[in-house]
């Protein structure tokens, strides 16, 4: 039985350093705080994601209040539903079943996806960088974070096209291994590499916003509570200590 086990292991060994490499995320360094990021996030997503995804669990004018705009600007600038309210929630228009069909899966909801992942903001940030031409894929690029996904590079025109770039080495076990080693641009997009760095982080920041719209008024709570108690547990040592002089 331990024989097998050992050769399991060595069989999968090449594999495992595969996806360990590809697995690497960059750190997001997003700022919940910067109003201005969230804006220009949300609309990046409504002008690339939106057409897919939807936000199902917010709504319109719950966004509007939080990242600082108006229902008039909401209304004006990031809704493409037609018959869509600003109280509504934020669906998209195609059906579920269409978009299993063109996709090979129906397409996920996005409300809650730096928390479903377990690399959070950075898995998110590292996988919209990560898209790289592979002709054997339906749509012609495949992701290093997240291997043969059914999604296009919907950011393709920002960044333009990249390709990875791998390098030979071995496991433990001497089994020759292809190890992803960087992404070479092959067609230059409208952006520079900083400049869509930007762009990734804002719509980052956005979907972490996303994930959980209370964060920042429940860090904020937090704090007042923390004080509250320290306070009281001040007033109730000094209570503590003169109902027991009058004991002792």
């Amino acid at each position: 039985m331990k024989k097998l086990i050992a050769a399991l292991v060595l069989s999968l060994a090449p594999l495992a350093g595969m996806a360990s490499e590809g697995a690497h995320l960059e750190s997001a360094d997003i700022d919940l705080h910067d109003q201005a990021a969230l804006q220009r996030g949300a609309k990046y997503f409504m002008n690339y994601c939106s057409g897919c995804h939807s936000l199902k669990y917010a709504r319109y004018n719950r966004m509007a209040r939080d990242i600082g705009l108006t229902n008039e600007q909401v209304r004006d600038n990031l809704m493409f539903v037609g018959g869509t309210k600003v109280g509504d929630n934020i669906n998209v228009a195609m059906r579920e079943q269409d978009g299993a069909v063109w996709f090979g899966a129906a397409v996920p909801d996005l409300t809650l996806v730096t928390r479903n992942k377990g690399g959070g903001a950075d898995w998110v940030y590292s996988y919209l960088k990560s898209f790289y031409l592979d002709e054997k894929r339906p749509y012609g690029v495949n992701n290093m974070v997240f291997p043969d996904v059914g999604m296009p590079d919907v950011l393709w025109q920002l960044r333009g096209t990249q390709k990875a770039v791998y390098h030979q080495a071995t496991d433990a076990a001497g089994h020759p291994m292809q190890v992803f080693d960087h992404f070479e641009p092959v067609i230059s997009g409208t952006l520079s590499s900083e400049q869509f760095d930007g762009v990734v982080r804002d719509l980052t920041t956005f979907l972490a916003y996303m994930g959980e719209p209370m964060k920042l008024e429940r860090q904020s709570l937090g704090l007042w509570v923390i004080l509250f108690l320290a306070v009281f547990s001040v007033l109730a040592y000094l209570l503590k200590k003169e109902y027991w002089r009058d004991v002792h």
